[in-house]
């Protein structure tokens, strides 16, 4: 037996693989079609002048984050031992796969546990001025965002936020590593369409359609003076509207072109 089975060996890397491919379509239809440009959130202009982090380095810390992520990965693996037993029962014979409505629910406990774990630890970042200052602040270096910088931030920021999240949905579900590879490669598009990151709101889009927590209600923790509001990510808003800190907002027409979040106190007499 190798270092990894093959059920190990599909979860680690199918969220890299899902990232940078999905991320590589928005980026060339954004950069080298104006397919899009009416839904677009930030002008190319704002992305030029808003950013503080350059592209390069954004694509290392992603990169450096992502190899973070996956060595963890296969560590939760190693030690909690379901790739192994999910490889099959010692004859060669792979295990049968789970009824749908378990896998379901695997798949439902894990979006719960994943949005959880990340709103509270978000909000925590925000909330205590030396872990803003010294981590959580790299990621809003990026203050007009783009699709492949949805995972940038400070390495710190990213095991305790994203890393650490992904390994208790996964521990929490008990789902096997096959099924638990397609809820992180789900997750990864949802984090890199909707929560802010590809920088545009297309009605016609299904995912940003089927969640609230969609690019235009993340833009809006972006923009300057919402960084105590709308942490929740990356599948519900729930957090948000529980504890106070959601912030509604109206997409409009922005002057030359695309659409612009304006974000909005609701009506206290409503």
């Amino acid at each position: 037996m190798g270092f990894m089975s093959g059920e190990e060996a599909a979860v680690t890397p199918a969220p890299v693989a899902v990232y940078w491919v999905y991320a590589g379509i928005y980026e060339a239809l954004l950069r080298h079609t104006t397919v899009l440009d009416r839904y677009r959130l930030h002008s190319r202009r704002e992305e030029e002048t808003k950013n503080i982090a350059s592209r390069k380095d954004v694509v290392r810390g992603v990169l450096l984050q992502q190899a973070i992520q996956v060595a963890i990965s296969v560590a939760v693996l190693k030690l909690e031992g379901r790739g192994a037993a999910a490889a099959g029962d010692g004859d060669g014979r792979a295990a049968a796969p789970e009824p749908f409505l378990v896998a379901a629910a695997r798949f439902g406990v894990a979006m719960l546990v994943l949005d959880a774990w990340q709103y509270f630890m978000h909000r925590l970042m925000h909330s205590v001025p030396c872990m803003y200052r010294r981590f959580h602040s790299w990621h809003h270096r990026v203050a007009a965002p783009y699709a492949y910088a949805a995972q940038y931030g400070h390495l710190v920021d990213g095991v305790l936020t994203e890393t650490l999240s992904g390994a208790a949905a996964y521990l929490a579900s008990g789902m096997p590593p096959r099924a638990a590879a397609a809820f992180f490669a789900f997750a990864t598009v949802k984090g890199v369409d909707d929560d802010d990151h590809c920088g545009v709101a297309a009605p016609w889009n299904p995912i940003q359609a089927a969640f609230r927590n969609n690019a235009a209600y993340h833009d809006v923790h972006h923009q300057r003076g919402g960084g105590r509001r709308n942490f929740s990510q990356p599948f519900f808003v729930v957090w948000d509207r529980l504890l106070g800190t959601h912030a509604p907002y109206a997409l409009r027409h922005r002057d030359g072109g695309g659409l612009e979040v304006r974000a909005f106190k609701p009506d206290p007499t409503r």
